[in-house]
């Protein structure tokens, strides 16, 4: 792994740093556009071992819900715009690179002609980055991916809480005959037995929709539906006490489909929903998970095709930091 420049403490010049930690180069001293296009420029490498925390890409072509949308590109776009992230979150202080070492440890190899393959990758992928100890934040692709991801975390922690913020409740049953899909991985994973239903929080979700209740299948199962008309005009952070409360110790996953966002703010997805969450809400959700015992995160369903401007993937990538701001072990300045 390269040594990484950075500022000599006290100093405005750069220097060579060898420590355990890796840390997003300044573009006071590296442009932007050089060198590997990884997530935040952190160093690539192959594996989980080592970092404390993992920043993985999963990505399958399953998604269909408008023509051609490829949120398979989504993880690429993401990893672009994520130059711009820098070091510190200044807002909340967390210190995420002076006590997690992060690398970009690349793409899950998938079979893009078979999804329960594709789907078996990912897990067996997932399977060896949990065993070395290392947490998954996961740059999709599709909502699909989480499903096998969950089925991996599960294994070593047992039956998770999930933070889900989206559009949709991701708990149909079939598709065009299909078991797994995008709109499917949360019914997969309540079948498994993978989720703690008594701490699953459903955030966002409006919609039109093909039944007339079609929360239903949600609420019985215990898990908590926050609709986007219960969001509207306010803050969030009430909201998230309660969360932390109900999530207690035990282990949580964040799950975050940026269709949850108004498509005035993200346009580049594949199934938008009028009247969403603002950026600041989500940010109020992400640091609200602070404190909770996270295992692992994922931000799914950006479609560059449709983000003419960037910004969806931009806004995926600040989200992806805010996560790894929020996990255990982060340090403030």
């Amino acid at each position: 792994m390269g040594l990484i420049q950075r500022p000599a403490p006290g100093r405005g010049v750069p220097c060579r740093w060898s420590s355990q930690f890796n840390v997003p180069p300044s573009a006071l001293f590296v442009a932007r556009p050089v060198g590997v296009c990884s997530m935040m420029k952190l160093p690539v490498q192959a594996s989980a071992e080592g970092p404390d925390a993992a920043l993985v890409s999963g990505s399958v072509p399953s998604s269909f819900s408008r023509p051609c949308c490829l949120p398979r590109f989504g993880p690429r776009q993401i990893r672009a715009e994520s130059a711009m992230v820098r070091r510190y979150n200044a807002s909340t202080g967390a210190a995420p690179f002076d006590s997690l070492r992060v690398a970009d440890i690349g793409d899950v190899n998938v079979n893009l002609y078979n999804l329960p393959d594709s789907c078996r990758l990912i897990r067996e992928s997932y399977q060896e980055i949990v065993a070395s100890g290392c947490v998954p934040l996961t740059l999709g692709g599709d909502h699909t991916i989480t499903y096998p991801i969950l089925q991996a975390v599960a294994e070593k922690h047992g039956p998770v809480g999930l933070v889900h913020v989206d559009a949709h409740t991701d708990t149909g049953d079939r598709a065009l005959g299909e078991k797994i899909y995008h709109g499917t991985p949360f019914r997969r994973c309540v079948e498994e037995g993978l989720l703690d239903c008594s701490r699953v929080v459903q955030i966002g979700v409006r919609g039109s929709s093909y039944e007339p209740d079609p929360y239903k299948y949600c609420r019985d199962q215990g898990f908590r539906v926050v609709l986007a008309e219960e969001c509207w005009w306010k803050s969030l952070v009430p909201l998230m006490g309660e969360v932390r409360r109900q999530m207690g110790d035990k282990a949580v996953y964040i799950s975050f489909d940026i269709d949850g966002l108004d498509p005035a703010y993200a346009p580049g997805t594949g199934t938008p929903e009028i009247a969403g969450l603002t950026p600041a809400q989500a940010l109020e959700i992400i640091r609200g998970c602070k404190g909770m015992n996270i295992v692992g995160c994922d931000l799914v369903e950006v479609a560059p095709m449709y983000d003419v401007s960037g910004n969806t993937a931009l806004l995926g990538a600040n989200l992806l930091f805010e996560m790894l701001c929020v996990l255990p072990r982060v340090e403030t300045m």
